[in-house]
C-alpha cells in the first residue's frame, strides 16, 4: 500500500472512511471522502484537494504497476489522452503518483457520476434521452480512438454529467492494462509496454462494445447479466465467454424497432456483426436520434441535402444522345417514347419528381393527383422539358467508385426484375407501366442507399450474409446474418424504406403514391385488397418478395419458400406457387433480352382515356 497512508487510517481501496476509521483518511495530499465508484480496472474516489479549496474526483487503478518501466508506461499513457481537447472528454486537473500508486484527478464541479445522476432519478430515462447521452460519449471516444488512445474500462462511473446534462467521459486510459500490472521481463523497457496498433485497435473495440452494455444498461433500467461491471459483462461475452446479451422485451419505455436492432447488433453473439468502430456506432445511433427528432433528420437530410450536388441517382451513358434521338422522331407515340426512357432510371424518376413538383403541380386541375406514368410526364413537359431534366443529371457512375458502382448496378437490375415480375404478376386490366413503376418505387430506398451512402450499404450486405457453420463436420448449421430491415437500422438508424418514403414525400408524391410504394410487412397476413391502391401494393410486394428469396435462396431452399409467398398472395392476387415461379422467369428473360418494358399492352394503354394519375385515394387504372 502507498506509504503515505497514515496506520491509524490504512488505505483500503473499496472501503468507506467509516469501515476504517470515523477519522477522514489520506491518500497524499488528497482527503478522501466517498467511494463513487469500483470495477475490475479502476476506482473513483471523492475527495477534498487542500491546495485547490474544493473536491475532485479521484481515479485509480485497481492495481499498482508492478514496477518502474510499468508506472513510466502507465503516466505517458495518461498524459497522451489528457492532452486531447474535446468537449466530451474531462480534462484532468492532475496526474500524479503517490507512493508508486498512480491517480489521475478530475475537477468535481465538472459534474457527478452517472450512477449519481441515475439514482436521483425517479424513473428511467426516455430512450431519446439515453441515446443522447451515448452519442455525447461515442463522440469523445470517436475523438480519442483516433488519435490512437483508448479508455480501457469504461464504466458509469467513468461518466460525468453537469448541471446542462452534458455528458463526458473521464479518466482515459487510467485503468491498467494486464502488462503493467504484471511484472516485466528481463530487460524491458518502457517503450516495450507501448501498446502496439494492434492493441489500441482492440482496445478501442473493447470500449465500443462496453459502450453497447452501457446502452442496455440504460434503456433497462437494469444491470446487463446481472453485474454491476461492464467489464465483466465484456469478458462473459463472445469470445471469450458464452452468455449472450440482448435487449429485453419488457422495458420501462417501449424500444422502437431501430433502436431495438441496434442495441442488439452492438452485442452480437458473432463478433462480425458487431460494430466497428465508435464512429460507426455513433452513425447508426445518430440517425435513429434525428430521425425520432426530426421528421426528415438524420440520414434522410444528409440524403436529401446531397441530391441537390450529385442527384438522386446516376444516368446511364449516353442518356443525352438518347433523348436527342428522341426528339428528331417525328410523330413516335408517347407510349413508345415511355418504354425507352423507362430504362433509364435515373431518367424515369427525374420526370416524376420533376412533374410532381409543386410548381407544375400548380399548373394542372384542380383534384388531379400525383402523376405516375411516363406517358403522362412527357405529355405535360414535352421533348424541351425532357431534355432539360436529362441534363440535370450526372454522368455514371457520378462519385462513385468501381466497385460501389457495380453494387448499385446489381441493385437496379434487381429492382428492374422485380417490375418485371410484377407486370406478370398483376392482375388483368392494370397498366403495365403503374405496376413496373411502383414495384420499382418500392425500392427507391435501397437505390438510393447504394448511391449516397455505398460504405453503409456494403456493410448491411455484410450483416445479412450467414457466417459458415463453426463445425460443418458435426453438422452445425451456418451461422444466420441479420434481416435486411435489421441490417439498415443497424448501420444508418433508419430502414432504407423509410429514406424511400421521405424522398418520394420531397418529390411531390401523394399520400396514395406512399401508400403504394411501402411494401407488405412480412409475417403478416395479406387481406382481400379493398381498392386499386392496395391491390397494385400487393402486386408490388409479392414481386419483391419473390425476387428476394431467388436471390438469397438457392436450390431446394428455393421452392418452400416461393410457395409461403404464393400462399400468403393467393386471395388477394388470385396467384399460385407456379404462377409466381413462371413470373421469376419471365421477368429474367425480360431483363436478359432488353425487352421493352410494358410491351403487352402498351397500345392499349396509351390509347386509355386516363393517363393513370391518382385522384383522391384511389389510382385509376386502364382497363
Amino acid at each position: 500500500m502507498p506509504d503515505s497512508m497514515t496506520a491509524s487510517a490504512p488505505f483500503a481501496p473499496f472501503a468507506t472512511p467509516s469501515d476504517a476509521t470515523d477519522r477522514p483518511r489520506k491518500f497524499g495530499r488528497f482527503e478522501l471522502r466517498k467511494l463513487l465508484g469500483k470495477s475490475a480496472g479502476s476506482m473513483v474516489w471523492l475527495a477534498l484537494d487542500p491546495t485547490l479549496a474544493h473536491e475532485v474526483m479521484l481515479t485509480l487503478p485497481r492495481a499498482q504497476p508492478h514496477d518502474a518501466a510499468a508506472l513510466l508506461a502507465w503516466t505517458q499513457q495518461v498524459r497522451g489522452a489528457a492532452r486531447l481537447s474535446h468537449p466530451q472528454l474531462a480534462a484532468p486537473l492532475d496526474i500524479g503518483v503517490e507512493a508508486h500508486w498512480p491517480y489521475v484527478a478530475v475537477d468535481r464541479r465538472l459534474g457527478v457520476t452517472l450512477p449519481e445522476w441515475l439514482t436521483e432519478q425517479s424513473s428511467a430515462l426516455p430512450p431519446i434521452d439515453s441515446v443522447g447521452w451515448l452519442c455525447q460519449v461515442l463522440e469523445g471516444l470517436a475523438f480519442a480512438h483516433e488519435a490512437g488512445c483508448a479508455h480501457g474500462d469504461l464504466q458509469l462511473h467513468s461518466l460525468l454529467v453537469d448541471e446542462h446534462g452534458a455528458i463526458r467521459v473521464a479518466a482515459l486510459g487510467a485503468s491498467l492494462s494486464l502488462a503493467q500490472a504484471e511484472p516485466a521481463s528481463a530487460g524491458a523497457s518502457a517503450a516495450a509496454t507501448t501498446p502496439s496498433l494492434k492493441a489500441q485497435r482492440d482496445a478501442g473495440s473493447r470500449d465500443v462494445l462496453a459502450c453497447g452494455v452501457l446502452l442496455q444498461r440504460l434503456l433497462t433500467g437494469r444491470l446487463v447479466l446481472d453485474e454491476a461491471d461492464v467489464a465483466s459483462v465484456v469478458s462473459r461475452m463472445a469470445p471469450s465467454g458464452r452468455d449472450i446479451v440482448r435487449l429485453p422485451w419488457t422495458t420501462p419505455h417501449p424500444i422502437a424497432e431501430g433502436l431495438r436492432a441496434i442495441a442488439n447488433r452492438c452485442t452480437a453473439t458473432q463478433e462480425r456483426q458487431r460494430y466497428l468502430s465508435a464512429r460507426t456506432l455513433l452513425r447508426a445511433l445518430g440517425g435513429w436520434r434525428d430521425a425520432q427528432a426530426h421528421d426528415n433528420g438524420g440520414p434522410l437530410a444528409l440524403l436529401i441535402d446531397r441530391m441537390g450536388s450529385v442527384g438522386h441517382l446516376p444516368a446511364l451513358p449516353g442518356v443525352g444522345a438518347r433523348v436527342t434521338r428522341l426528339s428528331r422522331k417525328e410523330g413516335q407515340r408517347t407510349d413508345e417514347m415511355a418504354e425507352q426512357i423507362l430504362q433509364d432510371m435515373a431518367l424515369s424518376f427525374e420526370l416524376l419528381r420533376q412533374v410532381n413538383s409543386a410548381h407544375v403541380q400548380g399548373t394542372q386541375v384542380t383534384g388531379n393527383g400525383p402523376v405516375l406514368t411516363i406517358r403522362r410526364c412527357i405529355a405535360l413537359m414535352g421533348l424541351d422539358g425532357i431534355r432539360h431534366a436529362a441534363s440535370a443529371l450526372r454522368d455514371w457512375p457520378g462519385p462513385l467508385s468501381e466497385t460501389a458502382a457495380f453494387a448499385l448496378t446489381r441493385c437496379m437490375q434487381r429492382a428492374r426484375w422485380a417490375g418485371h415480375v410484377a407486370q406478370a404478376l398483376r392482375p388483368a386490366g392494370y397498366d403495365a407501366e403503374v405496376v413496373y413503376l411502383v414495384a420499382l418505387l418500392q425500392n427507391l430506398g435501397r437505390l438510393l442507399v447504394h448511391y449516397h451512402f455505398p460504405d453503409e450499404a456494403e456493410q448491411a450486405r455484410q450483416l445479412m450474409l450467414p457466417a459458415p457453420s463453426p463445425d460443418p463436420t458435426a453438422g452445425v448449421p451456418e451461422l444466420p446474418g441479420l434481416s435486411e430491415e435489421a441490417a439498415w437500422f443497424a448501420v444508418l438508424g433508419v430502414n432504407s424504406e423509410d429514406i424511400g418514403a421521405a424522398v418520394a414525400r420531397h418529390w411531390g408524391l401523394g399520400d396514395a403514391v406512399l401508400h403504394m410504394i411501402r411494401r407488405l410487412p412480412k409475417g403478416i397476413p395479406v387481406r382481400t385488397p379493398d381498392n386499386d391502391d392496395d391491390r397494385l401494393r400487393a402486386t408490388a410486394s409479392a414481386a419483391n418478395d419473390a425476387v428476394d428469396a431467388a436471390i438469397q435462396l438457392h436450390g431446394p431452399r428455393l421452392a418452400p419458400a416461393l410457395a409461403i409467398i404464393a400462399q400468403r398472395y393467393a386471395r388477394s392476387l388470385n396467384i399460385h406457387l407456379r404462377d409466381v415461379q413462371e413470373a421469376l422467369e419471365k421477368g429474367r428473360r425480360t431483363l436478359r433480352d432488353g425487352s421493352r418494358v410494358a410491351s403487352a399492352d402498351s397500345a392499349a394503354a396509351a390509347a386509355a382515356p386516363s393517363e393513370t394519375t391518382t385522384t383522391g385515394s384511389t389510382m385509376s387504372v386502364a382497363r
